[in-house]
């Protein structure tokens, strides 16, 4: 059994350290021990509210006797190098014959201080977003697919689209369906184990590799999930988020959405919900019909109350399944996907 341990140099919160909270959230009985000085003595609940109690630590040394066989880089910080700081805990992890996960823009493989001092103490690096090769051209699969191609698209960069495609995912496999998840970023992959960083593939061959990846799914697939990437309206991103989705071609998307947020990461205004799902279902329309199943929602600043009453809002203007999936665990979502499924073509 894995035995990792989570590098969260300051980012210890709940959007900064993604790959590491999810770890966290979805596998914490294969997580022994976080770094972060900051809030070194804490546990992972009292600092995210989830983790299970695993404790938060000043540096590698201090983790040692908790054996940990991989150390996972939790962020992937904008420029995607390591700082000083981190360096020298992966240094040292290395150093302790620890493997190393990254999914950082910057292969740790091709840095040769620490590409070096891997080969020589017999430890794996791997690079989560190294693409693949040689890549793959798109070929136009998708008109004789056999299955049902469900992506989640969202209103902005870190508005949980991983977090709903997993969870989406695992509810249909609880109920013995045929699902297939697809990581398209750093996070997916680690947690599946399969998928490509489409943000890291030259974006002639990015709907290739999204379709590469259907092609090769098991011939009983019951449906394809998609994690999304970025944001078709946002100004950093949207060339991954479309050629992901023109990769894909889905016949199904779910929308994502934080309420409380006006500006995009761009510090750009965000558009309204009804004018999005318009764009998306517009940019395909040339290729195939697609449709909206349903919307989830990240309510975690807001009290309960307020996040019911917007969940019931939402729900009364588009008339399709309203959910935040991780806070309340309403199925009706699920039951519209799963409807979808059994009366796809």
């Amino acid at each position: 059994m894995k035995r990792f341990a989570i590098l969260a140099i300051g980012s210890l919160d709940y959007i900064l350290s993604k790959t590491g909270n999810m770890l966290l959230r979805y596998r914490p009985d294969e997580v022994i021990s976080i770094i972060d000085p900051l809030h070194a003595g804490k546990t992972s609940d009292e600092v995210l509210g989830w983790g299970r109690k695993i404790p938060v630590v000043k540096s590698f040394n201090k983790l040692k006797l908790y054996k940990p066989t991989h150390l996972v880089i939790g962020n992937a910080p904008q420029g995607g190098v390591l700082s000083d700081s981190e360096r020298i805990e992966v240094i040292e992890a290395i150093k302790n014959k620890c493997n190393i996960i990254s999914g950082m823009h910057f292969f740790l493989n091709e840095d040769d201080e620490i590409s070096d001092l891997a080969n020589k103490h017999d430890i794996k690096i791997v690079d989560l977003r190294k693409p693949p090769n040689p890549p793959h051209f798109p070929k136009g699969s998708w008109i004789k697919r056999k299955f049902p191609v469900l992506e989640v698209v969202g209103s902005d960069c870190d508005t949980g689209k991983m977090t709903t495609a997993w969870e989406i995912a695992m509810a249909l496999k609880k109920r013995k369906r045929r699902v297939e998840f697809i990581g398209t970023g750093q996070t997916g992959i680690l947690l599946s184990g399969k998928g490509i960083a489409v943000d890291a593939v030259t974006s002639d061959f990015l709907a290739g590799e999204v379709e590469y990846l259907l092609d090769s799914l098991p011939k009983n697939t019951e449906l394809a999930v998609i994690e999304g990437q970025g944001a078709i309206n946002n100004m950093y991103y949207s060339s991954v988020t479309l050629g992901l989705l023109h990769g894909a071609m889905p016949d199904f998307l779910v929308f994502t959405h934080e309420p409380n947020r006006n500006l995009d990461v761009a510090k750009w205004k965000i558009p309204k919900i009804k004018a999005l799902m318009k764009i998306h279902l517009e940019l395909l329309k040339p290729f195939k019909n697609c449709s909206f199943l349903g919307i989830n929602l990240l309510t975690h600043r807001m009290g309960d109350k307020e996040s019911k009453e917007i969940i019931n809002s939402i729900f009364d203007e588009f008339s399709i399944p309203v959910a935040d999936l991780i806070r309340f665990k309403d199925n009706q979502l699920v039951n519209k996907i799963e409807k979808a499924i059994d009366t796809w073509k």
